[in-house]
């Protein structure tokens, strides 16, 4: 019997699990059965919270189809809140280890319970091969691909896992299944990618749908909102602090240019919890 808590960022919804006080095995099948939304609990995917020899804790994340992500801006709100209500934590700053390196977040807690977290996510990765991208630019701000039957102008960054953002006329009506299944997996993009399909409002405000890598489209992506914020200021297009309006909700992201930061802050939402049994041959 497995303990676990379903929990969502702006509709960005994960399963975690405390694999500090139980036994988590086969992560990678446990994850594609967690997600699936018809015989599973359903879900974007898996995230693990372990024990850290560098951090307060560790996250493990884990896509819908068991490829393990570096990161997710989203998830590691819900991790801060999951610790800190959970007992796990007393602290209202802590460290997170991840694939993408260590984070400091800060906890905005109200009643004994966390509301909102502001995630310092780091520097931004611009040089292609750390993305990674095939590209000679760096910034990488003009990368041409064609998909199906359009053609793309990308901006590539990395917030510890790659992404490419494209601007679309119109976000609401932007068939972003139908090109992000192709984009996500082109030769250009080594590692494969998320696709962020951005429409600017103004310098202060940025619409964006997504389609993740291993995932789909999602409600939400705490990294695409930081990658799409760079990519827009990179551009001109924006100032260095904007509200990314996902469909789950807002983000407000700011890029410091002081200490070359990327900081985003948003809410993280318990939705419930239970036991699940699991035997692998269910996958």
């Amino acid at each position: 019997m497995i303990k676990f808590t379903k929990m969502h960022g702006l509709g960005n919804d994960y399963v975690y699990m405390d694999a500090i006080h139980q036994t988590i095995e086969n992560e990678s099948s446990l994850a594609q059965f967690v997600s699936n939304r018809h015989f599973g609990i359903g879900s974007d995917g898996l995230i693990l919270i372990c024990k850290s020899d560098v951090a307060d804790f560790k996250m493990k994340m884990y896509n819908q189809d068991g490829s393990q992500a570096e990161m997710c801006g989203n998830g590691i709100r819900c991790v801060a809140k999951f610790v800190y209500d959970k007992g796990l934590t007393n602290k209202t700053r802590i460290t997170v280890e991840t694939l993408a390196g260590i984070k400091v977040l800060e906890l905005n807690v109200e009643n004994g319970e966390v509301k909102t977290v502001k995630v310092d996510m780091g520097e931004p990765i611009l040089t292609p091969e750390k993305i990674p991208v095939k590209s000679q630019e760096e910034p990488v701000k003009n990368l041409g691909i064609k998909a199906l039957d359009k053609q793309f102008k990308f901006t590539c960054v990395s917030m510890g896992n790659p992404h490419a953002i494209t601007i679309v006329e119109n976000t609401e009506k932007f068939d972003v299944e139908k090109y992000g299944k192709v984009l996500e997996v082109d030769k250009v993009f080594p590692n494969k990618t998320n696709v962020e399909f951005i429409q600017i409002l103004d310098k202060e405000h940025i619409k964006m749908r997504v389609w993740e890598r291993g995932t789909g489209e999602t409600l939400a992506c705490g990294t695409g909102a930081c990658a799409t914020l760079v990519a827009c200021n990179l551009n001109g297009l924006t100032n260095n602090k904007a509200t990314i309006e996902l469909l789950g909700g807002n983000l407000e992201i700011e890029w410091n240019k002081e200490n070359n930061h990327v900081y985003m802050t948003g809410p993280a939402e318990t939705v419930f919890e239970g036991e699940l049994i699991y035997k692998e041959e269910k996958i």
